[in-house]
Parts: C-alpha cells; sequence; structure tokens
C-alpha cells in the first residue's frame, strides 16, 4: 500500500476534531428513496455548530500547532464556512485568528465570523485578493496561514466523516456522494474509504460552471478557471489544491457535473425530508447521486450524499424556490405564436388541455400574428416534448424555452416588446458582484457613443447580480464592445440571437 495513504489512514484516526465537531447522525431520506428507487443516506454535516464541515480540518490543523506558533496566532482568507471554522477553532484553542474577507462579503457572514472570535479584515474585490493580502500579513506578523483545502492535516480532519460513515453503516454501500470546491472534503473522505471498502464508488460533483476539479482530472494537470459560477459559491473555487488533485486522481472514480435548477431541485428534497435548507453547495451532492440515478438507472442501492453545508443567506429562498420547479422537471415555459384571428387562444387553450398554468402574458404582435409566454406544470421533459408536438400540430408555432438562462432569469419578468428604435442592439448578460457601484462601473466604462436600448436586473439574494442589457452598438465598433467586454472583469454571455429575445423584445 502506497506510503501516502498510510499515513492518511494514520492521521485521520488520530484526527483531533472532536473537542469542537459533533459526529453527525446519517439519516435516511425517505421521500427522496421512493422517488428514485434507492435507498438514500443524508451524511449530515450542515448539523455542525457553524452549519459546516469545514471546522473539522480547520481544528485539525490549528490543534497540531506547536504551543509556540498557536500562540502567535493563525491567519485564513475566506469569504464563507471556512472563515467560521478557523474563528471558532481560534477561540477554542485560545489563540488570535485574523480572517482576511473580500469587501463584497455580505455582512451576515462577516458578523458570523465576528460572533465566533475571528477579526475581520475586508480586503479586495475577490477571494484571490484576500487570499493574497492574507499570505502578506502571514509574512508581516509571523502567523500561521490555515488553508482552506490544500494541507494534508486539513483533509485528514475532513476524512473523519469517511470514518464515520464506515462506521455509522457496515453494509454495503454503492457509492457516496461529495461535493467538490478545492478537493479537501472529497480527498479526506476518499483516502480512507478506499483504504478500508475500495469497493465503494467515490464520486464527486461539481457545478457546471464551477467546475475546476472535472477540468483538471480531464487535462490530467490542474487547470484555472477563468470564471466561476457564483451561485454555489461554497464551492466557487477557480483552482484545486495540489494535494488534492493528487488525491483525486488516485481515488476519485467520477466527478458527475450539475446545473443550477438541479442544485435548487436538491435543496427542496432534502427541505421535504428533513424541514433543514441546505445551502446550494450543500446539496450538490444529492443533486449528483440523483443524476448518477437516472443515468445508470440503478435500483435498490444504498447511497450517501454528504449534506456539507447550510450557511443559506434567507433572500435567496426565493430564487431557489422559483428554480427547483425546473430542477425537478415540474415546469415548462413556451413561446408560442397564435394567428390574430377569432378562435385562435380558444385552439391554444385546449392544447393545453387540464394542465395547470404557472405563468401566462399575451401581447399582440402585429395584425397577422399574436405572442404567448406561458409557464405550464408538466410530468417530466418527455411531456413538454409532447405539448410541443400538440401546438405544432395545431399549427401554432412553439419555441420550448425551458432550458433558456435568459428567459428563465430576465424575460419572464419583462414586459415591453419590439422598439422601432433599438436598431443595431446586442443583448448581453452579465453576472457581477453584488456590491455598490458595480453598475455604475459597468455605465462610466462603456465608450458614450453606445446607447443602453433595454436593461433588466433582479436581486437573487446573492452575493452577485445578474442584469440583461441591451445595447446599441454600431457595426464599425464591434472590435471596440469586445475590448470593453474583455477588460471589465464580469462574467459575460452574448444572447443577441436567442430565440426568445427576438420573438418578444428584439
Amino acid at each position: 500500500m502506497n506510503s501516502m495513504l498510510c499515513d492518511y489512514l494514520v492521521q485521520i484516526l488520530t484526527a483531533r476534531v472532536y473537542d469542537v465537531a459533533q459526529e453527525t447522525p446519517l439519516e435516511y431520506a425517505p421521500n427522496l428513496s421512493t422517488r428514485i428507487n434507492n435507498k438514500l443516506l443524508l451524511k449530515r454535516e450542515d448539523m455542525q455548530s457553524v452549519f459546516s464541515f469545514k471546522l473539522r480540518g480547520a481544528y485539525n490543523k490549528m490543534a497540531n500547532l506547536s504551543p509556540d506558533l498557536l500562540q502567535q496566532g493563525v491567519i485564513a482568507a475566506s469569504a464563507g464556512n471556512h472563515a467560521q471554522g478557523v474563528a471558532l477553532a481560534a477561540t477554542k484553542l485560545g489563540t488570535r485568528a485574523i480572517i482576511v474577507m473580500p469587501v463584497t462579503t455580505p455582512l451576515m457572514k462577516v458578523n458570523a465570523v465576528k460572533a465566533r472570535g475571528g477579526e475581520v479584515v475586508l480586503y479586495g474585490n475577490t477571494y484571490d485578493d484576500a487570499y493574497a493580502h492574507a499570505r502578506q500579513l502571514e509574512a508581516e506578523k509571523g502567523l500561521t496561514f490555515i488553508h482552506p483545502f490544500d494541507d494534508p492535516e486539513v483533509i485528514a480532519g475532513q476524512g473523519t466523516i469517511g470514518m464515520e460513515i464506515l462506521r455509522q453503516y457496515q453494509q454495503p454501500i454503492h457509492a457516496i456522494f461529495i461535493a467538490i470546491g478545492g478537493g479537501g472534503l472529497i480527498s479526506g473522505i476518499a483516502a480512507y474509504v478506499k483504504r478500508l471498502r475500495p469497493d465503494i464508488k467515490i464520486i464527486g460533483v461539481e457545478p457546471v460552471d464551477a467546475n475546476a476539479m472535472y477540468q483538471s482530472i480531464q487535462a490530467g494537470h490542474r487547470v484555472r478557471l477563468s470564471h466561476v459560477g457564483l451561485f454555489a459559491d461554497g464551492v466557487a473555487v477557480r483552482e484545486v489544491g495540489e494535494e488534492t488533485f493528487r488525491l483525486c486522481q488516485q481515488y476519485v472514480d467520477e466527478i458527475i457535473l450539475v446545473d443550477t435548477d438541479d442544485t435548487c431541485a436538491a435543496i427542496k428534497d432534502v427541505f421535504e425530508d428533513t424541514r433543514s435548507i441546505l445551502e446550494p453547495a450543500g446539496a450538490l451532492a444529492v443533486a449528483g447521486a440523483k443524476a448518477y440515478v437516472e443515468r445508470e438507472k440503478i435500483q435498490g442501492e444504498t447511497l450517501i450524499a454528504v449534506a456539507c453545508g447550510a450557511n443559506m443567506n434567507f433572500d435567496r429562498l426565493r430564487f431557489v424556490a422559483e428554480r427547483a420547479e425546473f430542477g425537478e422537471r415540474r415546469e415548462a415555459i413556451f413561446a408560442v405564436r397564435i394567428p390574430e384571428e377569432r378562435g385562435s387562444l380558444k385552439k391554444f387553450c385546449e392544447c393545453i388541455g387540464s394542465r395547470n398554468l404557472t405563468e401566462f402574458n399575451y401581447r399582440i404582435a402585429d395584425q397577422k400574428e399574436a405572442h404567448i409566454f406561458v409557464g405550464v406544470q408538466i410530468e417530466n421533459r418527455a411531456d413538454a416534448a409532447k405539448m410541443v408536438a400538440t401546438f405544432e400540430a395545431n399549427g401554432l408555432k412553439t419555441i420550448d424555452l425551458t432550458d433558456d438562462e435568459l428567459t428563465k432569469l430576465h424575460l419572464r419578468h419583462m414586459v415591453g416588446g419590439h422598439s422601432p428604435l433599438a436598431d443595431h442592439e446586442l443583448l448581453y448578460r452579465f453576472e457581477f458582484p453584488e456590491r455598490p457601484g458595480a453598475l455604475m462601473k459597468f455605465v462610466t466604462s462603456m465608450s458614450p457613443h453606445w446607447n443602453i436600448s433595454l436593461c433588466h436586473y433582479r436581486n437573487n439574494g446573492a452575493d452577485y447580480g445578474r442584469i440583461v442589457v441591451g445595447m446599441q452598438v454600431p457595426p464599425h465598433e464591434t472590435e471596440e464592445w469586445q475590448a470593453f467586454l474583455d477588460t471589465l472583469g464580469y462574467g459575460y454571455w452574448d444572447e443577441s440571437q436567442n430565440p426568445a429575445y427576438k420573438l418578444f423584445l428584439g
């Protein structure tokens, strides 16, 4: 057996975590198990005192520091659960903890760290800025940096979750599903489980727009992402750790990618079984387990999902509830064109039949045609395809917009129509930090020759804002527009050819 593997086994078995962490329950999820025809157990790390597994690794690292180093204090960079874990561990060990957080960090998270005894330093707009400043302070003040994932003692602390799982459930386990951010959690669990029960599959789960470990495994080397989606902020990591990458290459069987809708549906699933609300990163493992069952068509197996965190901003629940219906394939959205003539609307309603409407928007387009934007409750995705076929068979041209991000985020909340004044209009979606001045930066850095012809913004209670902008850019200034996009520093998507935009607004 590889010596590093033996080291991890010993380190996990002797890890010092239970001064601050509790052995969390492995809980049966009855409703979800029935739905997926497999036995699903939830490892309830959301029940820790900081509502996340992170205090295990942080405390194990700090408890193993020499008395001299511990007395000098520790420092970390984090905008989330790691910060709370370090602060709590420092208080327990009687030492000082400085946590560097981006200035964009929501006040709720800053206050949570202060409440647990941490000294907060707000610096920079991104985690990378905060991390660089923390390393600078580490050198200046003689502090010890506590890495959130790329440290053997942190990894060993998280690995105690694997130890608990195998002790709590000694019957056959088909697979354990684990969220991946930097990789510390899955590395620790995998190093332990694969040593004792190599038959158990270890399956990582990442968001499709924050998949640094997946891309790194595919490439055979660590890949740094230029942009990460922020919905599952607990795993929004641009580059995985060196040691975590090595361990994942060695022990992780596969990585499943899930989208925002899948994650929202998983949050709802766990709520219905436990009446607890997981944060998006905390629900990734459940979303991955559901996707795996759907793909593999397995039945009667035992699956374990690590519910790794519940630090949810209450304001985000509106967005989660809205998108869970899509993730469960319970709602479909269609754009339907109907002839502007008597009986057309009746024909449309006959096509809907006895299904429940979730949304209905009607607008006359011209003398020949009217446009309908409609949301409908469905049984599954096949039901949506059947509806499209029914509309088309009745002469009603239809576009299925259920999987279209522009529609789900913006168009369904917008009114208006086509404008004869909006010539040379480009349509772009942007994702930028939810902080004062973000929109001002956008407006002031663009050319004064360009005109904003359309704009929609909706606060989803997240740490970032989503906005769609129509911009009138003359064709000969296309290169200048692209240069503006590239230097802006915000995530963006070109929606100028989106069929829903063309139909309702373009």
